[in-house]
């Protein structure tokens, strides 16, 4: 199996969103950000198996270790050897690879959160950062567009605190903040016994507005002349927005289960909305005939 190959089943395997959004992307695009969602993968999946911590520390240990020789041009892991041309093509910083493992450090040493300014550093590690790569790969001429990709990878990690906040639970995370918990009344034993409780309620419609308003800035800071180079970005975006949609019309009932969207789902949005940004940039092109 090829270092491609590995990144590739990786990213199938896993059943992401994410990965709906990467087959409309040209090839070598394709290559390097299947590689940084494989990346992204192998570092996470260390911190959710549940085995001893001092395990988990020594093993983002190693892969910091395997990110110096990375970027020094001696990959070993066959994620690293998939992720050596994108570094070098894209120009991708070290320091913001670095960023992701302290994420998961985290995930080993913080299972809760005081309030939301701590919870934002989580995210911003776990995914606003991984948002500054993926628009490092696809492509922009505005810089501002950089605003864009950090705050629709929060928005994302937000949709996932929401979805998975029973599966979290049981892992000992609860990442919902703990002066929120306090404000709407909820305790954290609710939450571990599935009590779907009209306070619960009230503080998931509160945390659904988070996430809402996190995509509606995101879209805002994005430029017209970058739309589509980050379509893939946005098609992350539909799909994702789709989940908040439901876990909403669901009645915030993840306690009892998850929220999901089915591959044919994914699929279409995907499509959709690669279809709607394509005639939307060749309206764009028509009108800004200077910018071509």
């Amino acid at each position: 199996m090829t270092p491609a190959q590995y990144c590739q089943e990786k990213a199938a395997k896993s059943g992401s969103s994410f990965y709906y959004s990467f087959l409309f992307l040209p090839e070598q695009q394709r290559s390097a950000i299947t590689a940084l969602y494989a990346f992204c993968r192998e570092v996470d999946d260390i911190v959710d198996t549940g085995i001893d911590p001092a395990i988990m520390h020594r093993k983002l240990d190693w892969w910091r270790t395997e990110l110096t020789g990375l970027f020094a041009g001696h990959p070993q892991h066959p994620v690293s050897h998939a992720l050596q041309p994108a570094i070098e093509h894209y120009k991708l910083p070290q320091e913001l690879f670095v960023e992701i493992i302290d994420g998961m450090t985290m995930d080993i040493e913080q299972v809760r959160y005081a309030n939301f300014s701590e919870l934002a550093l989580y995210c911003h590690r776990v995914a606003g950062v991984i948002g500054l790569l993926s628009a490092e790969i696809f492509g922009y001429k505005d810089r501002q567009t950089l605003k864009y990709a950090h705050d629709l990878g929060t928005a994302f990690q937000l949709t996932n605190i929401l979805r998975d906040i029973s599966e979290d639970a049981r892992r000992g995370r609860i990442y919902l903040p703990q002066d929120e918990l306090a404000k709407f009344g909820v305790t954290e034993q609710d939450i571990l016994h599935n009590q779907n409780t009209a306070a619960f309620t009230r503080l998931m419609e509160f945390q659904f507005q988070r996430a809402s308003a996190y995509y509606r800035h995101a879209y805002e800071k994005l430029p017209d002349a970058d739309r589509y180079t980050q379509r893939t970005g946005l098609i992350m975006a539909a799909i994702y927005q789709a989940i908040l949609a439901e876990i909403k019309k669901d009645q915030f009932r993840v306690l009892q289960h998850r929220i999901s969207l089915t591959p044919l789902r994914k699929l279409w949005l995907a499509w959709k909305t690669m279809y709607t940004e394509k005639r939307r940039y060749k309206k764009w092109q028509r009108l800004n005939p200077q910018a071509n």
